[in-house]
């Protein structure tokens, strides 16, 4: 390890970077697609002196990203995006052996939260980098002064997208946002197959639950919703889709799945999971519904899914039974179980998306992040799809590094889908 570092940070303990050192070096090995950006970074040096503060889930995942932007020769700050997602060894490694100055404690309070946002945001951006957009929030509400230095800024996930576009339909949001959610590699992959994964594992561990036979319910069916539905489903659950899209909720249908409203599933639902990226999903109506020992997790991006006011008001007591899951007894004698505080359970019991799929997600992050620096002109303001060459880009670097081909059209091909003279 490298001696005591010269830059600001706040971390739990740097005697742990070490061990955080190995487990990046182990999460980059399922990473090619950014470990093939980095050494083209480390060369052209696209974010030369580029000063970029990003307010991320701080795991090995993100490490590998903030060690590809910093050979890219961008200035970094980092802190966290979700107070119960941060890897203590991880955060200790980014400022002991790599110097990024970071700002993350797991289990931190929403004082300390903020405190580290504003910590990260002294480095004056250049651009910004978020996941869930408090990041932006912050700028806009309370550092306006940084405004003016801002070139662009990158949005990681749904919720965040969701109040970027508000911003943007108020005229309130200052500065471009390229919806790095929106990327086919993203929500395709990172949505469906890393939190369908990672949301079942975060339950598994924090519960140690059987699945098969149970009655799952799952709230929201967007491409999380789709991913968890579809795990669950492999485990032998009996999986029940709750929506308010009449399209996603006929999808449900035609996928096999039981729907119906919350209402009626919530007296059945043994195990119930918000993805939704909205407020009380889960409310007071629905817990008093609930039966002796369901099981209540939130995976969406904040805590705000399931009325934990409302929980806290029904219940006579409270204790915590194991780590990461706190039960609630009723008046009636019913017990309900509150998974991880009510927040990410993917990331607040497990280690979130398994790196392979946040290789895409990254490097969309990565990519994108050259994209605004290398812009002539500063990209109009609003919120901004991914460019579908970096989508499509990003997509034949994975499949190269899976060992997989596959066909180019022929010029005969090209011709006849440009053409439309041809018919019956």
């Amino acid at each position: 390890m490298n001696g005591p570092p010269e830059i600001p940070y706040d971390v739990k303990d740097l005697s742990l970077a070490e061990e955080g050192v190995r487990r990046i070096e182990w999460a980059a090995r399922e990473m090619p697609v950014i470990g093939l950006i980095r050494r083209r970074f480390a060369k052209d040096k696209p974010l030369q002196n580029l000063r970029l503060s990003a307010c991320l889930h701080v795991t090995t995942e993100t490490a590998n990203l903030m060690l590809a932007l910093k050979d890219g020769g961008a200035k970094l700050a980092l802190c966290a995006s979700n107070p119960l997602s941060t890897q203590d060894d991880v955060a200790a490694a980014l400022v002991a052996e790599y110097g990024i100055p970071t700002f993350a404690k797991k289990g931190e309070d929403d004082q300390t939260y903020y405190r580290h946002i504003h910590q990260a945001l002294e480095h004056i951006p250049q651009m910004s980098m978020d996941d869930g957009a408090d990041l932006v929030a912050t700028i806009h509400r309370e550092r306006r002064d940084l405004i003016p230095n801002v070139i662009g800024g990158t949005e990681e996930t749904t919720t965040g997208v969701i109040r970027l576009q508000s911003m943007a339909r108020d005229g309130a949001l200052a500065y471009p946002i390229i919806a790095v959610n929106e990327a086919d590699t993203k929500h395709l992959f990172d949505n469906r197959y890393g939190t369908g994964q990672s949301t079942i594992d975060g339950i598994t561990r924090a519960t140690n639950i059987l699945w098969a036979g149970k009655n799952v319910v799952v709230c929201g069916y967007g491409w999380c919703g789709r991913g968890v539905a579809m795990r669950a489903r492999g485990m032998g659950a009996q999986v029940i889709v709750t929506e308010v899209k009449p399209v996603r909720a006929l999808e449900a249908v035609m996928d096999g799945l039981r729907v119906m409203t919350l209402a009626e599933a919530a007296p059945i639902g043994d195990i119930f999971v918000t993805l939704t990226g909205d407020i009380n999903v889960i409310d007071r109506h629905h817990l008093e519904a609930m039966k002796d020992g369901a099981i209540i997790a939130n995976s969406g991006h904040f805590d705000v899914e399931i009325n934990i006011k409302a929980l806290e008001q029904l219940a006579e007591g409270r204790r915590q039974i194991r780590p990461f899951v706190e039960e609630f007894r009723l008046a009636d004698g019913r017990r309900l179980f509150l998974l991880g505080e009510g927040r990410l359970i993917n990331l607040a019991a497990a280690e979130g998306h398994p790196a392979s799929v946040m290789d895409m997600s990254f490097a969309n992050q990565a990519l994108c992040a050259e994209y605004l620096a290398l812009q002539e002109k500063r990209l109009p303001l609003g919120v901004h799809m991914v460019p579908e060459e970096i989508d499509r880009d990003i997509a034949r670097l994975k499949l190269a590094s899976m060992g997989i081909s596959i066909d180019t059209l022929t010029p005969e091909q090209e011709a006849y889908l440009a053409s439309w003279e041809s018919g019956t």
